[in-house]
């Protein structure tokens, strides 16, 4: 499965199911899909994401099963979308995700 992030203040950012989900609840969201946070609740979410991704650094999000690829970090996943979200909390957009 794939979502889909988007808001009229920035590109639209496609990421894994898992990888998604586990996002939108670091940004304290039940990780239902479709959904969508509204303008002003954009920065809290922001900043949900931002400290829980401070609180892994460097620590992949899922191991992944083949050895030869390299591991990709939280915060290397996490850094389109919040780009994204602090592109709608400047511009008071809403986010929304299917």
């Amino acid at each position: 499965m794939l979502v889909t992030f988007t808001t009229k203040a920035y590109a639209d950012i496609t990421m894994f199911g898992d990888v998604a989900i586990a996002m939108l609840k670091m940004m304290g969201h039940s990780g239902t899909v479709p959904g969508a946070i509204r303008a002003e609740d954009v920065p809290a979410a922001l900043d949900r994401l931002t400290a829980a991704v401070n609180a892994v650094a460097s620590t992949p999000l899922h191991a992944d099963k083949d050895e030869d690829e390299p591991a990709v970090s939280t915060s290397h996943r996490a850094l389109p979308l919040m780009d994204l979200l602090a592109a709608a909390a400047k511009d008071g957009c809403n986010v929304m995700w299917k």
